[in-house]
């Protein structure tokens, strides 16, 4: 985790053959699995986006495969939830009780 805009980008462009100024944003975790970087291009200038956890780990996916994997925005959302990208659901059943 210690690459920022510029070791990211190398990383997006050399490694994966990827453009780092598509409206894309790459996401990048640490061997600990509680820190994530995001690299986003938006008009003239890149965003790095810092997530750590103080307590529990990302669910990121199986690293067997070092090829880049597309996301949707919810699954994306799941991630820096502490999730795994294959929920069947959102959330779990809420009950309320209603006390009058």
């Amino acid at each position: 985790m210690r690459k920022s805009i510029d070791g990211l980008a190398a990383i997006v462009q050399e490694g994966f053959q990827l453009d780092p100024f598509s409206p894309c944003l790459f996401v990048f975790c640490n061997r600990k699995k509680d820190k994530l970087k995001i690299l986003h291009w938006e008009y003239n200038g890149f965003w790095l986006y810092y997530r750590r956890l103080e307590k529990g780990i990302f669910q990121w996916p199986d690293p067997s495969s070092a090829q880049p994997m597309a996301i949707s925005h919810r699954q994306l959302n799941w991630l820096l939830d502490g999730l795994t990208l294959e929920q069947t659901q959102a959330h779990g059943r809420v009950s309320a009780k209603i006390i009058v």
